[in-house]
């Protein structure tokens, strides 16, 4: 009698597994999920105390200056600018964010690096590159940059 208790006991523990266990990966890409095509880039940067302001402002002449002329030119979708409001030591106050419409979008193109030239000018890129020299890169420190893609489940 006692084997028979054990052999019960052990068909309900393979059972309860059955259960328990994750199903076998069986997702394929384009079938059941696809990347979007819009591209996401992320930067986490880390201002020093007292320079919030200052990089922000900063920031306005250039980043946001450029990314408004982008915009315009259709380069990329959308731009943000996100404040870690309970930022912990080490990691990060601001996320730079760019949407961009599409992978190729994203890795640039001679045209579309052109007609940004032609609207933006390079007095405006010499000069942004110099205030990343001369300010930023006393006053920040870039804390990763990631490049996203959603993924779309069906």
């Amino acid at each position: 009698m006692r084997w028979k208790q054990l052999v019960i006991s052990a068909a309900a523990a393979v059972s309860m597994a059955a259960f328990c266990a994750p199903a076998s990966a069986e997702m394929e890409l384009y079938k059941d999920y696809e990347p979007s095509p819009q591209v996401v880039e992320m930067t986490t940067v880390q201002v020093d105390d007292g320079q919030f302001e200052t990089y922000l402002e900063g920031l306005k002449s250039t980043w946001i200056a450029s990314n408004e002329v982008a915009k315009k030119l259709g380069i990329i979708k959308d731009y943000h600018i996100y404040w870690n409001a309970a930022p912990t030591a080490g990691t990060f106050d601001l996320v730079l964010e760019i949407v961009y419409p599409s992978v190729d979008d994203w890795a640039g193109s001679k045209a579309n690096y052109m007609k940004f030239l032609d609207a933006y000018g390079k007095a405006n890129i010499d000069q942004g590159d110099e205030t990343v020299r001369k300010l930023y890169n006393k006053i920040r420190q870039i804390k990763g940059t990631y490049v996203l893609r959603e993924v779309i489940v069906h």
